[in-house]
């Protein structure tokens, strides 16, 4: 499949890529989005293919709050992993939901190569590669080498 491309649904997946999408959508449920009731779950695979959740949570305070995943990233991090194989992210409505600006550069710490699947409620998904698709010429720690 290449870059961008859809596959239609969620029955196109492997069954690791279906179980990731389906841990996204639960983490979604949980999602503390009373604002903008645009509800967001990620679930993030690590490279030893642990599975780390995250729903995005708002705040009054507009910029508190933070999305999810960052929420599973900062998660897994936590918890001494380091390296991120793959990312899927739901988000509510239609469309698919691609991480923002601010969670591109926060995954691409830890993984240029990171595919991410993105999907709404139609269950189509979309494949990126991170720093491919989604943040080109990313600012990472091969940036700051030699400093």
């Amino acid at each position: 499949m290449t870059s961008g491309q859809s596959t239609g649904s969620t029955q196109s997946l492997s069954s690791d890529e279906r179980e990731l999408v389906e841990a996204a959508v639960d983490a979604r449920d949980r999602a503390y989005a009373p604002y903008s009731r645009f509800r967001v779950g990620a679930a993030l695979r690590t490279d030893d293919g642990t599975i780390v959740t995250g729903a995005n949570v708002e705040n009054a305070a507009y910029p508190a709050t933070i999305c999810a995943e960052r929420v599973a990233g900062a998660y897994a991090v936590a918890h001494g992993q380091r390296s991120f194989r793959m990312l899927a992210v739901v988000g509510t409505g239609p469309a698919v939901c691609t991480p923002c600006g601010t969670c591109r550069q926060f995954l691409y710490e830890f993984g240029p190569d990171l595919e991410v699947l993105a999907t709404g409620d139609t269950g189509a998904v979309t494949r990126y590669v991170l720093g491919r698709d989604l943040l080109r010429d990313g600012f990472g720690p091969a940036t700051l080498e030699g400093t």
